[in-house]
């Protein structure tokens, strides 16, 4: 009699899995947390603006937008892991290739597209598709695991990058960062990082599982959906003003007078913090209604913009400002993802998800750009942070109005989600 399915079950058996797809999915943001760390330092070498420096990672959310839906067909039909594996590589070299530029913009933006073909296998539909085949009953707390890799990056690459620029140059540190990384994460997931489709020829349960249909929506019934559109549109805005602000907040604090390393620190806390946002949420979305969790996740942001609008030059206010941007965006691409699962199931959930990646994907390369282009418009960032707040709170007012995810009529044979 087969073992019936508990929280507890899920993790006995496949416990490792989210953690090590947490370094896989912290190698697709390696660019957009460690960026702001460079921003001076090219500025210095190349006289550019802060929007031109920007740009880089506004070419290479663009192209990487673009693959979303085909990586997420791939992953459903070959599986994961091939994926991943060959994305960490990729990306890693391509990051480390940025510390060959030349000065010449033309040359910035083609590294950045190579950057995006890097990105293309590292997008967050690798790593969660793995997770969501093994965890169904503990699927918010895997998701939450999964993509705290986010959170470590953030934790991890801004400092990183600031010593290894103090230290060297910022082109050693583009190629140490780049080399370190995938010699570090490579052989941790080419040993633990399997879903269900990428089963051994050995584990014949998990072959039997990956062979069973899985309920939901195709993608011509997910495209029809108004649910899907309400998705993309509060993850898009979400993504276009915080994942600005995350990637510009050393610069914004840098320009209250803090040291480098000074906003390095408080920066890193976003990335500490996004670990307490993510498991949070993560455990809420496994007890409440997620869509009014996802809400209240959206709306926070707020209180931080209001503090460095009004005290930005305050140390207590950058810190908890950044706290409570860690929070937030330790929680968006987690409730992005379990209302894709729980509204459209996992039958087409890899290329389903892809098009809200390209939400997301778009969001992170307008973001950054337009918050340097204000910045260099203005002189300051406080127009950016305006429209944050408002911005974030229309994306949260969606997501609300969603309301809770209809059961499925789910085939024979197959799972229920």
């Amino acid at each position: 009699m087969a073992e019936t399915k508990t929280a507890a079950s899920e993790w006995r058996s496949f416990g490792y899995l989210p953690f090590a797809a947490a370094l896989g999915y912290a190698t697709s943001v390696v660019h957009v947390y460690s960026l702001g760390s460079f921003i001076k330092a090219l500025q210095q070498d190349f006289g550019w603006s802060r929007a031109q420096v920007s740009a880089g990672l506004t070419i290479a959310a663009l192209i990487s937008a673009a693959a979303c839906i085909p990586v997420g067909m791939t992953v459903d039909r070959i599986g994961p892991r091939r994926v991943g594996l060959i994305g960490v590589l990729a990306m890693s070299a391509a990051f480390a290739l940025l510390g060959t530029a030349t000065g010449q913009p033309a040359n910035w933006l083609m590294l950045w597209a190579v950057v995006a073909v890097g990105t293309f296998f590292v997008q967050a539909t690798v790593w969660t598709s793995a997770v969501a085949s093994r965890f169904e009953i503990s699927r918010g707390l895997a998701f939450a695991i999964t993509l705290c890799g986010a959170s470590l990056a953030q934790a991890l690459f801004p400092i990183f990058a600031t010593y290894l620029i103090r230290s060297y140059d910022w082109r050693t540190a583009f190629m140490a960062m780049g080399g370190i990384w995938a010699t570090l994460v490579f052989p941790i997931l080419f040993i633990l990082f399997r879903g269900a489709r990428d089963a051994g020829r050995k584990d014949q349960a998990t072959k039997v599982e990956a062979a069973t249909p899985a309920a939901g929506a195709t993608l011509a019934e997910g495209l029809r959906s108004p649910t899907l559109y309400k998705l993309l549109l509060a993850a898009g805005l979400f993504a276009f003003t915080c994942i600005g602000v995350v990637v510009h907040f050393s610069p914004i604090l840098t320009d209250t007078g803090a040291a480098p390393m000074s906003a390095a620190r408080m920066a890193s806390l976003i990335g500490i913090f996004s670990i307490i946002g993510r498991l949070g949420t993560g455990v809420l979305l496994d007890r409440y209604p997620a869509h009014v969790v996802g809400a209240c996740a959206f709306l926070i942001p707020i209180i931080a913009c209001m503090l460095l609008l009004v005290a930005g030059a305050s140390s207590a206010s950058q810190a908890v400002a950044a706290a409570i941007f860690g929070l937030t965006v330790g929680s968006e691409v987690d409730v992005i993802a379990y209302l894709a699962a729980k509204h459209f199931g996992l039958k087409s959930f890899g290329a389903l998800y892809g098009v809200l990646q390209m939400a997301l994907a778009a969001g992170t390369a307008f973001g950054p750009l337009a918050a340097g282009a204000v910045h260099d418009r203005y002189d300051s960032y406080a127009p950016f942070l305006i429209l944050t707040v408002v911005l974030t709170a229309v994306s949260a007012v969606t997501l609300f109005s969603m309301g809770q995810a209809r059961p499925r009529v789910v085939e024979a044979g197959a799972p229920t989600q």
